[in-house]
């Protein structure tokens, strides 16, 4: 058979009945089946899923990859179906996710220009991991355009990032991190390129998080990302873990990046999900952050933090949140942290230091603008870390006054 344009790896674990439902509607596609291919990456299933791949061979140009249940590994799943795939483009797509019948020829409109590599970020109609639609059960002998034709204009059917889709004006490259509207549920790129970055961190497990550090690394390789609203599916209903389980589970996973990545991004994302924040209000928390980075930028803390340590003894370990560019001389181990530093970046709502490993952590003013945001998040990280934690500024400091 002639090389496939496009490869579509479906991840799935004893959900045979919605996976059902997913490759019908890939059969359906105004694509020519001889131009795509899908494989069928199963974390471990012990239902009919076998069985239900292998009842498509006459219809679909389809692949099976089975992996032993070690618990979620959905990411896992994804880079061994991905490794299998034969086409120059990558689609992943959800169990359960309902493509319409023009999914794939949008999908590959969207890379024709082969001078431009994008991540593709299709639309997702249903999909509300808290509040999911159940309505749609009743709506299962419908085909899936007769469903959008029908509620595509509901609110509460569209897409849970569609106001956030819309705040950008559909153009991800306006936000400070196009990257976290990434959700694999519907998205394509380069097989080239999603190999590139390493595909999808495999110490992830638990839900959450590994489609996040994908867009991450790809942002950083400087590809480009797109909505498409025209390559839309539509979520199934389906049942979940308790919402905080899952909250659980993605904070870990975030962490993690953040372990292998240190970025503030990150650290905002974690502390957002941690504190069961609404995490889509990441890119504007982090904005927040940038805009008084910005403002700050250069300004010296060093007689702030001179005057901090006269409270430490010669051999004390210090930590320093905000540190700026220059340091006062201290006898003693030194760590410094600031949102301005690459190679100590971190605003200190999470660092990688073990707990108990400073005997003094001191937060300067170069934080005073995130204080009332982030004030109760940077005071439970200084005294994880630290056995006294010293403020350099009041409350009330204004740092265009020292200035």
């Amino acid at each position: 058979m002639s090389r496939p344009r496009i490869s579509v790896v479906v991840p799935t674990y004893n959900r045979s009945e919605l996976l059902d439902r997913t490759l019908r509607q890939l059969t359906r596609q105004t694509v020519p089946v001889d131009e795509f291919e899908v494989i069928v990456a199963d974390d471990g299933s012990s239902d009919d899923t076998r069985q239900v791949v292998a009842s498509y061979a006459d219809r679909l140009r389809i692949g099976y990859h089975f992996q032993e249940d070690l618990g979620f590994r959905a990411g896992t799943a994804r880079n061994a179906g991905a490794r299998l795939a034969a086409a120059p483009l990558l689609c992943f797509l959800d169990t359960g996710a309902i493509p319409g019948p023009d999914f794939l020829r949008h999908h590959l409109a969207e890379h024709r220009d082969p001078a431009e590599p994008v991540v593709v970020v299709g639309y997702a109609y249903g999909y509300h991991p808290e509040h999911p639609v159940h309505e749609l059960d009743r709506m299962r002998e419908l085909e899936p355009e007769e469903i959008v034709a029908e509620l595509g204009d509901d609110p509460s059917f569209r897409d849970i990032r569609h106001p956030h889709f819309d705040d950008c004006g559909f153009d991800l490259h306006r936000r400070a991190l196009p990257w976290n509207l990434l959700f694999t549920i519907n998205v394509s790129m380069r097989t080239g390129d999603f190999h590139a970055v390493g595909g999808f961190n495999e110490t992830m497990t638990g839900w959450g998080g590994e489609d996040l550090e994908l867009g991450y690394l790809l942002h950083r390789r400087g590809f480009r990302f797109r909505i498409s609203r025209d390559a839309w599916v539509i979520e199934s209903p389906h049942e979940r873990p308790d919402i905080r389980t899952l909250l659980d589970t993605f904070r870990d996973n975030v962490e993690r990046s953040l372990r292998r990545y240190p970025d503030p991004a990150l650290e905002v994302g974690w502390a957002l999900i941690g504190m069961n924040r609404p995490f889509l209000t990441w890119n504007d928390e982090y904005r927040k952050v940038e805009l008084w980075r910005d403002k700050v930028r250069g300004q010296s803390v060093e007689q702030e933090i001179a005057d901090a340590l006269r409270e430490a003894a010669p051999g004390d370990r210090v930590v320093v949140f905000g540190a700026g560019d220059a340091l006062p001389a201290h006898p003693g181990p030194l760590t410094a942290f600031d949102f301005d530093n690459p190679s100590a970046y971190a605003i200190g709502l999470r660092t990688p230091l073990p707990a108990g490993s400073a005997d003094l952590v001191v937060i300067t003013s170069r934080l005073a603008g995130l204080w009332d945001r982030w004030s109760a998040d940077l005071l439970a990280e200084a005294h994880r870390v630290g056995r006294t934690v010293r403020c350099t500024f009041p409350a009330d400091f204004d740092p265009e006054e020292r200035r």
